[in-house]
């Protein structure tokens, strides 16, 4: 091989990528991670519910999985963001921009495998990314019990919020749901969750109160602060695929790139895993489980190739 080629280029150093991108090493291909080090959780001060790394820095946990990657002499991971993949006679071209004061790359590989995860929007207050990550998260698996038995705030703006109130409900008996004059809740939604306890109040949110991430409530339009100290918020989602353009590979309503049980998408070569795919945001142990599958899945699409 030269020094530009690889076996496989993982795009995105989350847990998906580099679950993916350990396995791979391991089966004695040559792999390269280009991360653009721009994380959905990069506000969180704690990651939650991964097997022997409950409550660790997500920071930690991406750099322990670089370190795993790169003690293998096959495997390398750079900081990167990558600009676009095009088909090449054998594989795929890799064009990236470093970052951090990485050098740009410009590689082939004869796959791709694509763990970009997700970029999250808030709701619409303009101070609530202060208090994202600290006071306010996104994920009640991830954090709710940090917040358990406490009066909660859960704010949104998409459609399916009344669900996730009902969801909310496995870790506190006391919460209020802000539309943020936006969410569409049924009126027999709010009349179901009136019922066992929960208000729904629809009055746009201009602010949340508090400083130094620490929380002290929610500043309304009409003029009230509700006083709370922790809560949740319902983000929604952007897929940062602009480099996949040229390859024109499937992907749902949402953006998401379509895969099939195994990790494949459906440009030949081309895989992806975690946040990328459908259903789209994952707990950190479903996306390292599914970089597992799709590093299977390249060494079982080898083995076919080999056999002829």
């Amino acid at each position: 091989m030269r020094p530009t080629d690889y076996d496989v280029v993982v795009i995105g150093g989350g847990p998906a990528g580099l679950s993916a991108a350990l396995n791979l090493v391991r089966a004695r291909l040559r792999v390269l991670v280009l991360d653009s080090n721009r994380p959905r959780h990069a506000a969180t001060l704690f990651a939650h519910g991964f097997l022997t790394r409950d409550n660790i820095s997500p920071l930690d946990l991406r750099r322990l999985g670089r370190e795993d990657v790169t003690a293998y002499e096959n495997g390398e991971v750079q900081f990167a963001r990558v600009e676009a993949v095009t088909r090449v006679s054998g594989g795929f071209r890799i064009i990236a921009s470093g970052v951090r004061g990485a050098p740009d790359r410009d590689v082939h590989a004869q796959r791709v495998v694509v763990a970009t995860g997700l970029a999250e929007i808030l709701p619409d207050i303009g101070n609530a990314r202060a208090f994202y990550g600290t006071a306010l998260h996104s994920c009640l698996e991830c954090d709710g019990w940090e917040k358990s038995g406490e009066p909660l705030v859960l704010v949104g703006e998409t459609d399916d919020l009344a669900w996730h109130a009902w969801r909310a409900l496995q870790w506190t008996d006391d919460l209020t749901v802000l539309t943020n004059g936006v969410a569409r809740v049924t009126d027999a939604e709010e009349a179901a969750l009136a019922e066992v306890g929960v208000c729904v109040d629809r009055t746009p949110v201009t602010e949340v109160t508090g400083a130094h991430g620490v929380m002290t409530g929610l500043a309304m339009s009409d003029g009230r602060t509700l006083a709370f100290s922790k809560g949740f918020m319902r983000p929604t989602w952007r897929a940062r695929l602009e480099f996949l353009t040229e390859l024109g590979a499937v992907r749902d309503e949402e953006g998401l790139l379509i895969v099939d049980p195994r990790g494949r998408a459906s440009v030949a070569g081309l895989y992806a895993a975690g946040d990328i795919t459908p259903p789209g945001p994952q707990q950190i142990a479903v996306a390292a489980g599914a970089g597992v599958v799709v590093s299977a899945t390249i060494t079982h699409d080898l083995a076919l190739e080999r056999r002829g």
